[in-house]
């Protein structure tokens, strides 16, 4: 048969702009799918880790004498047995494999244990003597900068200034205010877990569940003193991440156990060793003074934020960037000062987790709008719309945003949805449940708005691209194709967008989805919204060139046409370091939300009756899976907003499991009302804008703002807690 150009782009099912079947779908829920804790060897033993349980210490001595003569162990190590680099991290080599002479958080990996059982791990490692000379920890974020210096450079990770117009212009109408965020968990349900197996050259496999599998392999081989072709890795089931997995965990614990007895290594951690072994989301304070003229119209944004990023960096510079250059929100401001900290604490770890910077930014400068509306006189979202960015605004940092900017549309969408019923007489739809503490005395209803701003993809002048790979053969006589990426499913649905661009773009029906690794070329993250970018761009670039090679031809009987394509979107640059001026961002994606909630005002409790949502997605490639996306960032903006919480003392945390740190169930989340616009980016493969973090931005503030206007207070922190609407 001859194939032509038309035949090889025919309407297919299954293709961009439909909803199909995921892959991973019926396996995920008949519970077959094969997740990273499911991993077998047959002849693998089992790792573990001691872990410090002092925020700071010096370390004075590790013996591991008793523990290695537990029966059962076969080895158990210390810094010491770290071949290469003893240092790691994903902007800044700045943490330890294994602590040398002192921990600097609560938790920090000191010995490892490998042994035939869980349990026997367990066993050794009590037996491990290790003697600390506690010291005292630097936890507060605002004078870390001029406390005990926790690294040699001191305790400043990144200031971002950003000045834009007068630093000195006064308005009509000022507004103040200082903001806290808490500590949010990505509260994946997947613990950390993976298989090393070695090799008898010397190399190793990794088996990991994991957002970023070139960087893992890089890490992983300076720790390990090998050649990156040396180090394997091959993507595990993944039961969620949100920024989580971005940092290593226990990937190279596993392949230095491994290599070190020849067996291979499974690792599993348990709920609070999860908490202990990944990042969280960076809480802030953050100060704010908005100038407006009695129109309502804003004059100046000035604010100074703190970002904690607990003991190591992680990707706090990113962090405090996004957090600085989206710190005035979707709104026209001609005068702007920003300064944006991110300091070293000995508090957790914190790194990448949804909305990235924006998520804390945000909860401070909607707070604000609100507050100026109130002194103005004007509705919440009419002050919003006075000062909504359009296509063609520009930015604090100078950058001009040259595609849809719909701010005004979403905020009147939200506003215009229809408000639900009033206050519910059945005890199941008020605050408390089926606790029954109230049947509507003490109930009181407020709403709220919010809209937000977050960038798409890597920013400040990082090389952004993914590879992709696509194979077409025919298979019993007919089409098929193959794409294989090293871009990470983390439970978000890549894996079925992948195949419906494929079958997009070369009509193909038979679509398969090879494991994701790193014998093929980079990925990236599986972060910043950018896979359906990115990731989505080179396979629709792969696919355009293995159509070249087909158009034309006949039959290609045994014949395979494989082709490997290099994509980047266009090119971002670094910041000014005096002023923050740059195009720093690729893409700006927005959201809006309207919150609808009951308080009981004696109890503190609060129920969210309805959070509707309106977000401009470019192109939905998937229908099903955008409103999935928005549905899921609200839910994680609703836990932050009433309930999610990493909690410390002193640097340590006191609530590391599931039972102490809440997250909402499906009992907590309201119905959603959403609205999917489709306003095309023109630089963008599809158009498409990146969907996943969007609705975390706006959802926690307008929940706020719902409880604010039930209670008439103030509320300057998240979460709301019960005690802070009761005042005990």
């Amino acid at each position: 048969m001859t194939l032509t150009p038309a035949e090889l782009t025919s309407a297919v099912t299954g293709g961009i702009g439909t909803s199909p079947q995921r892959p991973d779908g019926n396996l995920k829920v008949r519970g077959e799918f094969a997740y990273a804790s499911d991993l077998w060897h047959e002849d693998m033993i089992w790792g573990a880790t001691l872990r410090s349980p002092h925020p700071h210490a010096r370390i004075v001595s590790v013996d591991i004498t008793e523990a290695l003569k537990v029966p059962g162990v076969y080895a158990v190590l210390t810094h010491d047995d770290v071949p290469g680099r003893n240092l790691y991290g994903l902007e800044h080599k700045d943490q330890p494999v294994l602590a040398v002479d002192i921990v600097r958080y609560q938790g920090e990996a000191v010995a490892l244990v490998g042994a035939d059982h869980p349990e026997t791990a367990l066993r050794a490692m009590k037996k491990i003597v290790v003697v600390y000379d506690v010291l005292d920890p630097v936890v507060d974020m605002e004078t870390a900068i001029d406390d005990t210096p926790l690294h040699p450079g001191g305790n400043l990770v990144r200031h971002v200034p950003i000045r834009r117009g007068s630093q000195d212009v006064t308005a009509e109408v000022v507004v103040t205010g200082r903001y806290e965020v808490g500590m949010q968990d990505q509260a994946f349900l997947g613990p950390e877990s993976g298989l090393a197996v070695p090799a008898e050259d010397g190399s190793v496999d990794l088996y990991i569940a994991t957002q970023w599998l070139h960087v893992d392999r890089d890490q992983v081989a300076a720790a390990l003193g090998l050649p990156q072709e040396k180090v394997r890795l091959t993507l595990s089931g993944v039961g969620g991440a949100f920024g989580g997995r971005e940092d290593l965990s226990m990937q190279v614990h596993a392949c230095l156990l491994a290599l070190h007895t020849g067996k291979p290594v499974k690792m599993v951690y348990n709920r609070e060793e999860s908490f202990y072994g990944h990042v969280h989301r960076h809480p802030a304070v953050l100060y704010y003074e908005h100038g407006a003229d009695h129109t309502g119209k804003l004059v100046y944004v000035r604010t100074r934020m703190y970002l904690d990023g607990g003991a190591y960096a992680s990707s706090t510079p990113a962090v405090v960037a996004n957090a600085a250059t989206l710190g005035v929100g979707p709104y026209e401001v001609n005068n702007v000062t920003i300064d944006c900290y991110g300091v070293y604490t000995n508090n957790p770890p914190c790194g990448a987790m949804r909305g990235f910077g924006a998520v804390q930014a945000g909860f401070a400068y909607e707070s604000q709008m609100d507050k100026l509306a109130e002194a103005l006189g004007m509705s919440p979202v009419d002050v919003r719309v006075r000062n909504a960015m359009t296509e063609g605004s520009v930015m604090p940092t100078g950058q001009v945003v040259d595609s849809a900017a719909p701010v005004a549309q979403l905020l009147k969408l939200v506003q215009d949805k229809p408000l639900p019923a009033g206050t519910s007489t059945d005890i199941r739809e008020l605050p408390g449940g089926v606790s029954n503490t109230t049947h509507g005395e003490g109930v009181v209803r407020g709403v709220g708005y919010a809209v937000g701003i977050k960038n798409i993809c890597f920013s400040e002048g990082y090389d952004d691209y993914s590879t992709a790979r696509v194979r077409v053969s025919m298979v019993n006589g007919s089409l098929a194709a193959a794409v294989h990426t090293a871009a990470c499913e983390v439970g978000q649905g890549l894996v079925t967008i992948m195949q419906q661009i494929v079958r997009t773009e070369l009509g193909i029906e038979l679509v398969t989805v090879l494991p994701m690794d790193t014998s093929i070329g980079n990925g990236g993250s599986t972060s910043a919204s950018r896979q359906t970018y990115v990731t989505g761009g080179a396979v629709k670039a792969a696919c355009a060139a293995v159509r070249g090679r087909l158009a034309g031809r006949t039959d290609i009987g045994s014949d395979v046409i494989d082709e490997t394509v290099e994509w980047r979107h266009r090119a971002t640059e670094s910041l000014d370091p005096v002023t923050g001026q740059g195009n720093a961002h690729v893409q700006y994606g927005f959201a809006a939300h309207r919150a609808v909630v009951d308080v009981d005002v004696d109890l503190g409790l609060v129920r969210v009756v309805a959070l509707d949502c309106a977000q401009d997605v470019g192109k939905a490639l998937n229908p099903q899976a955008v409103i999935g996306q928005i549905q899921g960032g609200s839910a994680q903006g609703l836990g932050l907003a009433v309930m999610e919480e990493i909690q410390t003392s002193g640097g340590k945390v006191r609530n590391p499991s599931f039972t102490d740190y809440l997250i909402p169930t499906v009992l907590d989340m309201p119905p959603m009302s959403i609205d999917v616009l489709e306003l095309a980016d023109p630089h963008a493969p599809y158009g498409l804008r990146g969907v996943g973090e969007p609705p975390t931005i706006s959802s926690t503030p307008a929940i706020v703002a719902a409880i604010r206007a039930a209670t008439g207070l103030a509320l300057t922190r998240v979460p709301v807690r019960p005690e802070h609407l009761t005042g005990t």
